[in-house]
């Protein structure tokens, strides 16, 4: 008599998600014991977030190399995010640690570098000063204090107080009104870069884009390896929000910072134009940022943090990510259950698939593209398990993806970079395996590994999809329709 799947030696030790979004949850304090990490993988992680704002090298290491040991563990290839501080912008130091701003009152920023008071402080950034115009804002501490310039030259910004109120040491600044001129990597990122690239992350997250020049310097310094994620987080990246798209392998919509610069009101339906059109490009894109935040305090999130998933997942995003929730709150595999649940609910609601295809993504006039439609359009007519993939970039999975099919997407690749990568793909479940190189093999492979990753059972059909010749990038031309043989599950089980 056959094993059971789950006793057969080799097999995953985890059945599928049963989602299609992804879960990216940042490693912290909390999180970054491998006991720990293995408990987020346990409840529903995807992939990983290391965020080199904080911590060192050496700790940022150890995790990636507990996530690495991981893979091996659950046979499951783990994508790992290192995200890049940026430039912040800072006040100066105050003559007691801090001071308060009169309501309506006059301030000014300056480039004396002595201890501020109640009526100036020290802006170190020269390049803000005969920048800013008259009317333009500032922004204080994540914008609890909000400032409106009154008159700027080269040496002073005199500002009037819209919101006042306690000010110290080195605290933030923001310019949502203008075009900053620095770049989006300090010294401090392009060593982190190095060190990202070196540890051999998947994906190269880049703050304070505001032009798409600024994903020139990354590009370069990466020399080829991994995945660029842009972050939207300036006003003035919306602006060139199509240009940066094109530039970037995928997209994070980082609603914190965009929540600062911005009136509230405006960002829910930025969110969804970012997705729309990153979705419409066939890139990933991630909703980050306050999405279950009361999580880090307690163990159950706000019905309208509930609601605020549930519209990312209803909107086709590729993934959504936890920050502080996993990072530093005291509930971190909580808030991942509580994630995972929402995006299954919501998947399995009959309203998720119109609503997630909503948006229309015209194939381009390719082979490949109109294959990837095929495959949607065959999965919604024929009773299909789910499409299996065969890819060496990954680039014939992000098609298919971009379709937002039925049925789940098995992608097969030689390439452990790959399927790493495709870690953040909706739909997409990656598997590192050796390439092929006949039609029979591919179909054989196709169906063995369905079976073996539970996608399907005898009697199951399969879409097949790949190109000829095998092995060949940019080739994809063929898809067969397979089912799968009762005797197929026994040669496989035994």
């Amino acid at each position: 008599m056959a094993k059971p799947l789950k006793e057969r030696d080799g097999a995953p030790k985890l059945d599928p998600r049963g989602r299609k979004v992804k879960i990216l949850a940042t490693v912290g304090p909390a999180s970054r014991s491998p006991e720990m990490l293995a408990r987020l993988f346990r409840a529903g992680v995807d992939a990983f977030r290391v965020n080199m704002s904080h911590g060192e090298h050496e700790t940022h290491a150890e995790t990636i190399k507990a996530i690495r040991a991981m893979e091996k563990e659950f046979h499951r290839p783990i994508a790992i995010l290192a995200d890049l501080q940026g430039p912040k912008l800072r006040v100066g130091k105050f003559k007691n640690g801090e001071a308060v701003i009169r309501h309506s009152g006059h301030f000014t920023l300056d480039r004396n570098p002595e201890p501020g008071d109640h009526t100036r402080v020290e802006l170190p950034h020269p390049e803000l000063f005969g920048l800013l115009e008259k009317g333009q804002r500032l922004l204080i501490n994540d914008g609890k204090i909000r400032l409106k310039v009154i008159r700027a030259d080269e040496n002073e910004i005199l500002c009037s107080a819209e919101v006042g109120g306690v000010i110290s040491d080195r605290k933030g600044v923001n310019v949502p009104d203008a075009e900053v001129p620095i770049p989006a990597l300090t010294e401090k990122d392009r060593r982190d870069l190095a060190f990202a690239v070196q540890q051999g992350v998947d994906w190269i997250g880049l703050s304070f884009v505001q032009r798409p020049e600024d994903l020139a310097e990354a590009r370069k310094l990466m020399g080829g390896y991994g995945a660029l994620c842009a972050k939207i987080e300036k006003p003035m990246a919306v602006r060139r929000l199509d240009e940066i798209i094109e530039l970037s392998d995928g997209i994070m919509v980082a609603r914190g910072d965009l929540g600062v610069e911005l009136e509230p009101q405006e960002v829910p339906p930025l969110q969804k134009q970012i997705v729309n059109k990153t979705r419409t490009a066939g890139k990933p894109v991630i909703v980050a940022t306050q999405m279950l935040e009361s999580m880090i305090e307690s163990p159950a999130p706000t019905r309208a943090e509930v609601s605020d998933v549930a519209n990312a997942v209803y909107d086709g995003a590729d993934a959504v990510m936890l920050s502080a929730e996993t990072a530093a709150g005291e509930w971190p595999e909580e808030a991942v259950t509580i994630m995972h649940r929402i995006a299954r609910q919501v998947e399995s609601d009959e309203a998720y698939l119109p609503r997630v295809r909503f948006l229309d993504t015209p194939p381009d006039r390719t082979t490949a593209d109109a294959l990837a439609h095929a495959c949607m359009t065959v999965a919604d007519t024929v009773a299909i398990s789910a499409i299996t993939v065969f890819t060496g970039s990954g680039s014939t999975a992000r098609r298919v993806a971009r379709e937002r099919p039925s049925v789940p997407m098995m992608v097969l690749t030689p390439s452990m970079k790959t399927a790493r990568r495709l870690a953040l793909l909706w739909g997409a479940h990656a598997v590192a395996t050796k390439d092929i190189g006949s039609f029979e093999e591919m179909i054989a492979k196709g169906k063995r590994m369905a079976l073996r990753h539970r996608f399907a059972a005898a009697g199951n059909k399969l879409i097949a999809l790949a190109g000829v010749p095998f092995g060949t990038p940019g080739s994809t031309n063929l898809m067969h329709v397979v089912t799968i043989a009762g005797d197929e599950l026994d040669k496989h089980e035994n």
